[in-house]
Parts: C-alpha cells; sequence; structure tokens
C-alpha cells in the first residue's frame, strides 16, 4: 500500500463587485472584500478564521480571500475540502450580494479561482506535502523541478497569453510567467517554484512541510486530483528511496516558460550537463519511473480505483499532447476543457483569441459563484467531477476523520456552541478562561484522538 501522508491546498481567489448596468464597478476591491468578510468579522472580530470543518478562511494581502483546507490523508478527502472552500466562499458571495440588494447597490460579487487579475497581477493555489525530515532535503526536492516545471502540461488551467503586441495565444499555465526562482525560502519576494521556509505545522524533528506554490489553480476535479495524485506518488517514490531519471535543467525558470507557450509539449529544455529534452518526455520518464517503482514494491496491486484512475489519466493526458489531440481528455484536464470551450464559441461567434469576449469567457470558466459556467459543464458532462456531491456537503462543516483537523475542527464547533473564548491554529488549541488559559500542541498532524483534547472538551463541558 503506498504510504499515506498528510496533504493540504491554499487557494486564493481573485475578487471583484461587478455593476448590475455594466458601468464602474460599485464597490473596489477593498470594499467587496470587506462586505464578503462582513459575517465573519462580527462573529470572531477578525477575517482570519478556523472553522469546524478544521480549514482555515481568511482575508489576505491585497484584498485576496483565501481557504486553507484541513489537513488530508486521501487524494478524494483533499478534493471534497478544496471544493467545499469554494462552496463556502461561493455562499458568502451570495448573501453579499444580498445585503447588498438591500442598500440599494447595485451590484454582484465575483469570485474567481484562477491566478491572473487584467493588470497581469498573479495570485496562487499552494499545495502542501508532509515529508520526512532529512539532512538532504533540498537535494531530494531539487530532483523534482523538471516534473513540476513540465507539469503544467497534465494539469495546467489553461491561459490566454497577450504579447505587449496585443497578439493573442494560448498557453498551458497563468503560473508560469509569474515563476522567478526555482527553491527559494521566499514565496512573495522572488516567488519560487518550490517555497523551503521550514514551517512543518507539526514535529520539527520528524516532518517538514513541502510547500509547492507553482501549479495553477484548477477547476476541474479531475484536474486537482490528477495533480496531487501524481504529486504525491513521486514523493512516495523518493521516500523509499526510488530515484527519478537524472533530468537537471540548465534554466528551470525559462523552461517553464518554454513549455507553457509550446502546446505541442516539444519545447526544446536546455539540461544542464549538455543535450535537450521535451516536456513530453519529462513527464513521460516520470510516470514512467514512478510505476516501474510501485511494481517492485507491490503498490500496484493493492491500488484503489480512484489512484488507478489517475494514474492512468496521468498517461493519457500526456499522450493527448503528444498526439496533438486533446478531445481524449477535454472533460478531464482543465487546460483541454477551456481550449474545447473556447474553440466552440470561437467557432459559433467568428471570434478570434484576441476578442474581449473570450477574456470575459475566460473569467466565466473559473467564477465559483452562481454566475461561473462550471455548474453547468459539469451538468451536461463537459467537465468531469471526482468527489462525490455528498463528500463536498459533508466536507462543508465536517472536518475528515482521520486527521489532526477533526480534533480543532471540534475543538472549535463546541467552544462556538458555548460561546467560549478560544484559539487556535494548525498545532496550538487553547481556552482562553478568566482563571488562564488551558492549551494543547498538537505536534502529529496524523492524530485524530487525543486524551488531552478530550479534557479539554470535559472543561468546556464545565
Amino acid at each position: 500500500m503506498i504510504p499515506q501522508r498528510i496533504m493540504g491546498l491554499e487557494t486564493e481567489f481573485g475578487l471583484m463587485c461587478a455593476s448590475d448596468s455594466g458601468g464602474e464597478p460599485p464597490l473596489d476591491v477593498e470594499a467587496a472584500a470587506a462586505e464578503l468578510f462582513r459575517p465573519i468579522l462580527a462573529a470572531g472580530g477578525s477575517t482570519n478564521s478556523f472553522l469546524p470543518n478544521g480549514a482555515r478562511l481568511y482575508l489576505d494581502v491585497g484584498a485576496h480571500p483565501e481557504y486553507a483546507t484541513a489537513e488530508c490523508r486521501s487524494v478524494a478527502d483533499l478534493v471534497a475540502n478544496d471544493r467545499a472552500g469554494e462552496r463556502l466562499y461561493a455562499s458568502m458571495a451570495a448573501q453579499a450580494d444580498s445585503r447588498l440588494a438591500s442598500k440599494g447597490v447595485g451590484g454582484r460579487i465575483h469570485l474567481f479561482k484562477n491566478n491572473l487579475d487584467a493588470a497581469g497581477n498573479s495570485f496562487g493555489c499552494h499545495e502542501n506535502y508532509l515529508v520526512r525530515r532529512r539532512t538532504d532535503y533540498r537535494t531530494r526536492i531539487a530532483a523534482t523541478l523538471p516534473y513540476f516545471v513540465t507539469r503544467q502540461i497534465v494539469a495546467g488551467a489553461g491561459c490566454i497569453r497577450r504579447a505587449k503586441d496585443g497578439a493573442a495565444a494560448y498557453c498551458f499555465s497563468q503560473r508560469a510567467d509569474q515563476m522567478w526562482d526555482a527553491i527559494s525560502s521566499a514565496s512573495t519576494r522572488s516567488r519560487p517554484m518550490i517555497n523551503t521556509r521550514d514551517e512543518p505545522h507539526g514535529d520539527p524533528e520528524l516532518y517538514r512541510r513541502m510547500h509547492v506554490i507553482v501549479g495553477d489553480s484548477n477547476m476541474c476535479e479531475a484536474t486537482t486530483a490528477l495533480k496531487v495524485a501524481a504529486t504525491q506518488a513521486v514523493l512516495a517514490m523518493l521516500e523509499d528511496g526510488g530515484i527519478l531519471p537524472r533530468m537537471e535543467l540548465a534554466d528551470p525558470v525559462l523552461a517553464i516558460r518554454e513549455t507553457s507557450v509550446d502546446l505541442t509539449g516539444r519545447a526544446r529544455l536546455e539540461l544542464a550537463d549538455g543535450g535537450w529534452i521535451t516536456p513530453i518526455e519529462v513527464q513521460e520518464r516520470t510516470r514512467e519511473a514512478v510505476l516501474r517503482h510501485f511494481d517492485a514494491k507491490g503498490y500496484t496491486a493493492d491500488l484503489d480505483a480512484s489512484t488507478s484512475y489517475l494514474l492512468d489519466l496521468w498517461g493519457r493526458a500526456v499522450e493527448s499532447v503528444k498526439s496533438g489531440d486533446s478531445s481524449a481528455v477535454a472533460t478531464e484536464i482543465d487546460w483541454a476543457a477551456k481550449l474545447s470551450l473556447f474553440s466552440r464559441y470561437m467557432e459559433r461567434a467568428g471570434a478570434t483569441l484576441d476578442d474581449p469576449r473570450l477574456a470575459r469567457l475566460d473569467l466565466a470558466y473559473h467564477d465559483i459563484t452562481a454566475a461561473g459556467l462550471r455548474p453547468s459543464m459539469e451538468e451536461t458532462g463537459m467537465l468531469r467531477t471526482f468527489a462525490s456531491p455528498e463528500a463536498v456537503q459533508e466536507a462543508m462543516t465536517t472536518p475528515p476523520s482521520d486527521t489532526r483537523a477533526k480534533l480543532r475542527g471540534d475543538f472549535v464547533e463546541k467552544a462556538r456552541r458555548r460561546r467560549l473564548d478560544y484559539a487556535v491554529d494548525w498545532t496550538n488549541l487553547r481556552l482562553l478562561e478568566a482563571e488562564g488559559t488551558r492549551s494543547v500542541v498538537l505536534k502529529d498532524p496524523f492524530a485524530s484522538v487525543d486524551e488531552r483534547v478530550d479534557r479539554l472538551m470535559e472543561e468546556m463541558d464545565r
């Protein structure tokens, strides 16, 4: 059985308040954010809130609403928790719209799960993978760079890239042009593909948290699942002692841009030791190494249906790029789904990629509110789902039962219900009382049962 690990996703959303009459926005971004978070602020006095489902919902720098999922052990749980965050924000937007309407403000709040605004500013989707603490950590993650640089050919969200002369071209990734370093402890100043800031959110003697910030925000659940499952498979192989093929890139930052703009997947990426390799070759060799390792370790025989599907989708997605025909994965891979949507629209409307209507269609694809395209695309089979509606609904209120998130979520739910003062973060629970603070430090993110937390919960009853 593939070793389990703790995983999580953090998503920053774009935000705007559009006028009902098509004129200037009635609220700027800061005012729209304030309206969106008004109930959160009223309930807790802060725009930073840990929820009963174990997740964190907050307003990030630059008026970006952000959602960090609860800790999850399985890809299925992670996708359901990620989608639950979108549902929660969509509900907050609907409530904000009602309040605006009652005040006579003719506008609707939109939230976009994408990575670029009209001014070219970037916001991200960050992946978190718990890994064992090792002295060769940096060497091991450096070996994954070719995989992450080229993963966009299977997990990119698709992007209309506009050159300085106004010419438009379709690309794999929205994040590719925003990466300025390969590996760094900084997260905003240099914006690396992998952030090495040492914040394990667990026992620092045992764990590190691999913080991946190179990926696009995905709308298609199948793409989100593939992105995470493929990465989890690569990390499982490396932690088992497996070795990736040597494919060190001479310039990863240049390579990620070259990969994005070449939809054939055959961009010539220079290797550090001389020679060249294509994105297709990187993904094929990585996947083949993973599958060989899984066979050798006996994992293949124990794969569940979901993991088998995702490893197969990885191969089919690479093959679709190789063949130049993305139709076979156009319901499962974001960039292919969006390209199919654009192609049909351009044929019907006689439009080209530089048409402003395509930009609006692009935004509608990424809109998580009721105004977005995804619900209808899923209902008509144009986008494949991965999490069941029941799992998503449950994840909106209930934490995963097999991680530390259950302890945090149950604590928060009870403290709120009892109207007690408390404070939490990823590793700490604090009950704030007149006679002093009761606190518990949770160093094991795998633990969903803890006697100390039981005693703290009993304190609440008293």
